[in-house]
């Protein structure tokens, strides 16, 4: 992660750009390493969002939307006492370091101005934000105190002197020229220029052609163009100049610092976030699926005994037509079936007479035959709930948002494989909105990101015209593709067929296969079962392409 002291130069020069003689109108803290302040500048209000968590320390402004808890922490009600209202006078970095001070003016209780000096240090499970009276030097408060006995050099508590984190031996970036004599190995950069990131140093040793300097002055002049690289799941880098060995990734430009700093943090943190949230549910998920499977396994063994019930029927016969033949006390009997003229060894319940033994055995048939019709359809109940639970998991395996995993939730609930939790308030249903792609030649096209946007997109959006898509036989989403203007299936090309059809692979469990069956079929032909799970749907006069996962020539709206 690279919020290093070049990143933190080119955020201060911007915040000092857009924040100066600006006025702080409120100030609220999502989280416990989290503050937000609503800024009126002269271009308008801007938010500006402060982190000191260890593993997403920044500040940046931002877009976004960040709760504003109704019971304020004790830190965001010093904050709003000292300098809510007042007017930020300065923003700079301190030296080369990952510190920016932001000075403010505001009134005091008796309406006399004062100066207090906003101090906030990037520095990974150290990073802090505080407060300090410029006057006098002191701390006023600190978002995370720190006592002497976690540190004997540096205390952050109200009353004592603010020091800086201890100085290192190095040269600033700020001071490396084209006459500095640097090394060109990336562990001896570091080793001697100050406010670097390794990502920077493995940078100059493996391209000679950037320099500090010139990294150094396009920042200052604003030239700079901030970038993240970043994969199919998350984001990986960001810097404001390029990184060599992030470039096989997908690199996306940004306009300002605080847009880059803001969006990889953001969505590498929902990332994390949504993976978290979502390990209970696919614990559970899976805990349900492995008891199918093995219900499964048992009522097969079930069926197998139940199936060898013949017996019982030929023994109960066998016994009636000999009766005269069987002694009393007898264990077994041995007599001849007229079947097939074979002798047959018939074991019997000493206790019990002939009569008796043989209504046993007609007992045993009648029951084993029950026990078929029985088994048979708890068996296709359980078959049903295994397709449903592994379409569950695929949904998993692709949330991206908070909000889909709660959609997700809700489902279960509602499906009976997860208990009713009592929320307080009442909780408004989300609209389903599923994923929208345009095929090349204009067409539209929706895809199912759970089994309920699957049963809205099927059985309400789509009309009896459009073309339904899935794969065959393999757990994933509904696709329907959108026929305007009275068209039918026919009137599609091959390679809109393709198309959409690469994109149901894509959304579906065989996404990293190759030549996966997809099924295709007008809407009309698709049918929900009545009492069935949601998203579980059957079908008839269905085409089958054989096609790789991707979304050729489609774009997300």
């Amino acid at each position: 992660m690279a919020f290093d002291g070049i990143i933190t130069f080119a955020i201060a020069r911007e915040l000092s750009e857009r924040l100066t003689l600006g006025k702080i109108e409120k100030i609220y803290q999502p989280g416990s390493e989290e503050l937000v302040f609503q800024i009126h500048t002269r271009e308008g209000n801007v938010r500006l969002f402060m982190s000191v968590g260890s593993q997403s320390a920044r500040v940046c402004l931002t877009d976004n939307k960040y709760r504003n808890p109704e019971q304020p922490p004790t830190f965001c009600m010093l904050l709003r006492k000292h300098i809510q209202g007042g007017r930020i006078t300065r923003v700079e970095q301190y030296e080369s370091e990952r510190i920016i001070e932001m000075d403010i003016e505001a009134l005091n209780e008796l309406g006399f101005t004062v100066c207090k000096r906003l101090i906030i240090e990037i520095m990974g499970k150290h990073s802090n934000i505080i407060l300090i009276d410029i006057e006098s030097g002191r701390i006023i408060d600190s978002i995370k105190r720190i006592s002497i006995d976690v540190n004997r050099y540096r205390q952050l508590l109200p009353g004592v002197q603010y020091k800086y984190p201890p100085a290192q031996d190095r040269i600033p970036f700020k001071s490396i020229t084209q006459d500095t004599d640097i090394p060109r190995d990336a562990k001896s950069i570091l080793q001697t220029v100050g406010g670097i990131s390794p990502a920077v140093a493995r940078e100059l040793e493996e391209n000679p052609s950037q320099s500090l300097p010139e990294i150094t002055a396009s920042v200052s002049s604003g030239t700079a163009r901030p970038r993240i690289y970043r994969d199919d799941t998350a984001p990986r880098e960001f810097h404001v100049f390029d990184l060599t060995e992030y470039e096989c990734l997908e690199k996306v430009y940004f306009d300002s610092v605080s847009e880059c700093v803001e969006h990889f943090f953001y969505n590498r943190d929902c990332s994390n976030m949504v993976r978290q949230k979502s390990v209970p549910l696919t614990k559970s998920v899976q805990s349900s699926l492995d008891k199918a499977l093995l219900k499964r396994k048992k009522l097969g063994e079930d069926l197998l005994r139940a199936e060898d019930s013949d017996k019982y029927r030929l023994y109960g016969e066998l016994i009636t037509a000999n009766i005269h033949l069987i002694k009393p006390g007898a264990r077994s009997a041995e007599v001849i079936s007229y079947y097939d003229g074979q002798p047959v060894t018939i074991p019997l319940d000493e206790k019990l007479s002939a009569a008796k033994n043989a209504q046993r055995y007609f007992k045993k048939y009648s029951k084993a035959k029950t026990a078929i019709h029985e088994k048979q359809a708890q068996l296709e109940e359980n078959e049903a709930n295994i397709e449903y639970l592994e379409s569950v998991l695929h949904s998993l395996s692709c949330v991206d948002k908070e909000e889909d995993i709660d959609a997700i939730r809700e489902e279960l609930v509602e499906a009976g494989f997860l208990r009713f939790r009592k929320v307080s308030g009442r909780k408004k249903k989300s609209k389903p909105h599923p994923a929208t792609y345009t095929l090349s030649d204009g067409t539209t096209v929706y895809v199912g990101r759970n089994n309920i946007e699957n049963d809205y997109l099927t059985l309400k959006l789509a009309s009896k015209q459009d073309v339904w898509l899935h794969t065959k036989d393999i757990p994933g989403s509904h696709v329907i593709v959108r026929m305007e203007d009275g068209r039918n299936v026919s009137d599609l090309p091959a390679e809109i067929i393709y198309e959409a059809a690469s994109i149901a692979a894509y959304h579906s469990k065989a996404q990293s296969s190759s030549n996966v069956p997809v099924d295709y079929v007008p809407v009309r032909y698709v049918k929900k079962p009545a009492g069935a799970k949601p998203g579980m749907v059957i079908f008839t006069h269905n085409r089958t392409v054989y096609v790789d996962p991707a979304i050729p020539g489609a774009k997300d709206k």
